[in-house]
């Protein structure tokens, strides 16, 4: 067992650390496009035998494997929607880890849960750190989770190693980082952003089940207050947040590196797009005279993928991940056809400027091909963020003083630290994951690798804590 060292010297070690960081300015921090291409960092040497940070890595798998339990699809697979039962499972093992753990809890309106260790100065702004434990339909175990009970876990870290903390330090499980349910994507921290459109959206908004969110967060406990404006937190509410997550890419696996030191996160942008034709039988109905929404729906499909890709950049990317065609019959010309469309770039002008050709090629194809575009809708259009430099160090502090390998990188999905950015500082911290699979049972991450994610977190918390 790695052993003890007191509150004083790992305070010290701790602040020196934090305060001989350089103040070098690194014009690459401050650049989009060189985010994709920063080099590996190698870690100084330093016998790490004696860091008193300690991982209790079986009984964290153990955690990550008991939570996938919580689940509405057969193992290895994991479903966990928004509000139903095995959701709320979850949620009640949460904040018995975190009971158990020491921590204060406490949640919100709608379902986001705060875990907080008191700090020698609570009046200062917390250090907090989170992720999500929803999952989609037939996903892994491990995306969302890691950033959780990871989490949960430096702070158990800490506290072994007889760390105080000067900042309070709180662990958040932010609710709906998925839009399974309702199609919005970070619910829960879209609002603690401080989300007024959102707010008023949710009043209206229903599920597949025409269930609305009020009834469903209802059924879940949540709601009991209806202005969701008691969601919102003021912009400095945390000195720092910090995301733990698998890098859902295979950059880190392919270059047995470490850690992923974020340095910035993608801007994701949803579109709607309807298309209404006349139908008709698909025998009877001559090629010259159809009104195609299902062929309308393919060219558009095909059209993304032509302006993604004559963007200049192989930061933009962009999916039809939804096409219907109504009625859905072989010998029925579709007279209907629904696509979502998304598109992502660290370059929010580059980005929107894809949107408006897609735009432009919906309303040529649909004249072309005479249909009705009944609909071209921008659901959501949200900036990129960039990490806050001084986190950012005292990320690259830790790894060098735990003996680590890092790299610098940018973050192409988008996680609850974009929505974070708008209230707090903010970073994130990537782990390798198997082939970079996410989003599918097959997603792995060794306990190895979240093991030094944690040590890495629990070391940037203490730094951030102390600052």
């Amino acid at each position: 067992m790695a052993p003890r060292i007191s509150v004083v010297v790992l305070y010290l070690c701790l602040f020196v650390g934090i305060s001989s960081e350089s103040d070098e300015y690194d014009a690459t921090i401050k650049t989009m496009e060189e985010f994709s291409g920063y080099q590996i960092h190698e870690p100084v040497l330093q016998d790490s035998s004696s860091s008193p940070l300690s991982v209790n890595t079986e009984n964290l798998q153990k955690q990550i494997d008991e939570l996938s339990t919580f689940s509405d699809a057969p193992a290895p697979s994991v479903t966990r929607i928004l509000y139903s039962e095995k959701d709320v499972l979850a949620r009640g093992y949460i904040k018995n880890l975190m009971s158990l753990s020491g921590l204060s809890i406490r949640e919100d309106a709608v379902g986001n849960i705060f875990g907080r260790w008191v700090g020698s100065e609570p009046e200062l702004a917390p250090v907090s750190t989170g992720s999500h434990v929803d999952a989609i339909p037939y996903s892994g175990k491990y995306d969302g989770v890691v950033g959780v009970l990871g989490a949960i876990e430096a702070i158990n870290v800490l506290r072994r190693s007889g760390f105080k903390p000067k900042r309070s330090l709180e662990v958040i499980m932010f609710t709906s980082e998925e839009p399974t349910r309702f199609g919005i994507s970070c619910l829960g921290s879209r609002l603690l952003a401080g989300s007024k459109e959102l707010a008023e959206l949710l009043k209206r908004t229903v599920d597949g089940q025409n269930i609305s969110f009020s009834d469903a967060a209802k059924f879940a406990g949540y709601t009991k207050n209806e202005d969701l404006s008691s969601v919102f937190l003021e912009k400095g509410s945390y000195s720092a947040f910090i995301e733990l997550h698998i890098e859902q890419g295979p950059i880190l696996e392919e270059e047995a590196i470490s850690i992923g030191v974020v340095t910035a996160i993608a801007a994701p942008a949803s579109i709607k797009v309807d298309f209404e034709g006349n139908g008709g039988h698909a025998g009877a109905a001559l090629m010259p005279q159809r009104n195609d929404a299902g062929l309308a729906a393919a060219e558009l499909a095909l059209a993304v993928e032509k302006h993604v890709l004559e963007s200049g950049s192989i930061d933009t990317v962009g999916t039809v991940g939804i096409l219907e065609l109504h009625p859905g019959a072989i010998n029925s010309i579709p007279s209907k056809a629904h696509l979502e469309i998304d598109t992502r770039d660290i370059d929010e002008k580059r980005r929107n400027l894809v949107i408006e050709k897609i735009h432009q090629s919906a309303l040529s194809i649909s004249k072309s091909r005479r249909v009705k575009l009944s609909e071209f809708k921008i659901v959501n259009q949200d900036p990129p963020a960039l990490s806050e430099e001084s986190i950012i160090k005292a990320t690259e502090s830790a790894c060098q003083e735990l003996n680590m390998s890092y790299k610098k990188m940018i973050s192409r999905a988008y996680h609850d630290s974009l929505f974070m950015a708008r209230i707090s500082p903010m970073a994130m911290i990537f782990i390798p994951c198997y082939k970079g699979y996410s989003h599918k049972p097959e997603e792995f991450a060794a306990p190895h690798d979240i093991a030094n994610g944690v040590r890495v977190l629990a070391l940037t918390l203490a730094k951030l804590s102390v600052s």
